[in-house]
């Protein structure tokens, strides 16, 4: 092939009319909440109100404006994470926004494990109620209304498939092997078995996330069957992205900071309604993966179920392959007790749940079938943790 032959195509590719790159304002929702959360951050710490509700009419006043405060910050978070990811592109996007969720759930269970009523289990239900939400509650109900919409959708199957093989491993050595060990007692791993299982947990996402931005970027493309990528005239400008990394920097600083006080006005809330104590993992599994939750089935309402596949099987993988090294490291360094062994009735959910799903993403179509499935099998884990 000559080089003129060669040369032909970019010729071609230069007379193309470049996406215009636009710089949006700020929205107000998207710059307030960090800042009135630095705001109240520093309300707390100079009044001494971070610690929590402790029957004043002060703390309850505090308990009070907290989770607005901390809702706008996580939805701050998550919309300039996804600004970023619009500009970096597929996969890499998907990715952002799982970094940024896994960077608030650390937070938020290491402030549970070092607190002065420390929660040994929070860890672990927390990673459970992720793994139900969005291999059950999300994936159903974005097949669901995707198949309401448009009958069928199409996904790779390659990407799926490398999904769920980094999930299982990564799910059954955090959850379900503790529970056969004997070095230490009850649902937890001995110093070294805790090293060594956030040593694998982490090699095993390393080597995903390699596969996944580097070796093979195609299996998880958006572009797939009618699928359209991103809107290439809206991409944000080099000082827009910039702007939303600052943003994004204070909005998990204040979730950082505020997650101290959220985990024990929420002990304390349990306590007084009566609630199990798995409740607890349920609502921070729930806050942090809300706005990732609405992204995803807005993906599917508008024929992207690849998107959706990558930002729910993705939150997943990044919520164990990240956390457990993030919360062993926690336990060994500062001596925190960790339990993280499963009961067997939510063993078999665990394993079900893997089951349905890899009939779910086998055929690389789906429809409001297994949607359903889905979401029977997530009311089901909803119902028992309230009815154990």
């Amino acid at each position: 092939m000559t080089a003129a032959a060669v040369d032909a195509p970019a010729k071609a590719d230069t007379k193309t009319p470049e996406p215009k790159i636009c710089d949006p304002k700020t929205p107000f929702m998207a710059w307030a909440p960090p800042l009135a959360g630095l705001a109240f951050v520093g309300a707390l710490k100079a009044f001494g109100l971070d610690g929590g509700y402790d029957g004043s009419m002060a703390s309850l006043v505090v308990s009070i404006a907290l989770l607005p405060v901390l809702f706008g910050a996580v939805f701050a978070a998550v919309y300039h994470a996804e600004l970023i990811a619009h500009r970096t592109g597929e996969p890499y996007g998907t990715l952002v926004l799982a970094m940024a969720v896994t960077v608030m759930e650390v937070a938020l269970l290491a402030s549970a494990m070092l607190g002065a009523d420390a929660n040994p289990a929070l860890a672990r239900d927390t990673i459970f109620a992720v793994v139900m939400i969005v291999g059950n509650g999300l994936v159903g109900l974005c097949i669901l209304l995707g198949g309401l919409r448009h009958r069928e959708q199409s996904f790779r199957i390659t990407g799926a498939n490398a999904y769920l093989a980094v999930l299982m491993p990564l799910a059954t050595l955090s959850l379900v092997l503790p529970n056969f060990t004997v070095a230490a007692p009850g649902g937890a791993y001995s110093p070294s078995q805790l090293a060594f299982a956030g040593f694998a947990t982490l090699a095993i996402y390393l080597a995903f996330l390699y596969t996944q931005t580097v070796r093979n970027r195609e299996y998880f493309a958006v572009v797939i069957e009618g699928d359209d990528v991103a809107d290439k005239a809206h991409v944000p400008s080099n000082r827009a992205t910039a702007i939303s990394f600052g943003f994004l920097v204070a909005s998990l600083g204040v979730v950082i900071l505020l997650s101290k006080t959220f985990t024990a006005t929420v002990a304390v809330g349990l306590d007084a309604a009566g609630a199990p104590a798995t409740v607890a993992g349920v609502i921070v599994a729930f806050l942090i993966l809300l706005p990732e939750f609405s992204a995803a089935v807005r993906a599917a309402r508008a024929n992207k179920l690849q998107k959706s596949v990558n930002l729910a099987l993705g939150s997943a993988c990044a919520t164990i392959g990240l956390t457990i090294p993030a919360i062993a490291i926690v336990s060994l360094v500062y001596g925190a007790p960790l339990e993280l062994g499963l009961t067997p009735k939510d063993t078999v959910l665990l394993f079900i749940t893997f089951a349905v799903a890899l009939l779910t993403f086998g055929t690389g179509r789906t429809n409001i079938l297994y949607g359903m499935i889905h979401l029977v099998l997530f009311a089901t884990y909803i119902f028992m943790v309230f009815s154990p």
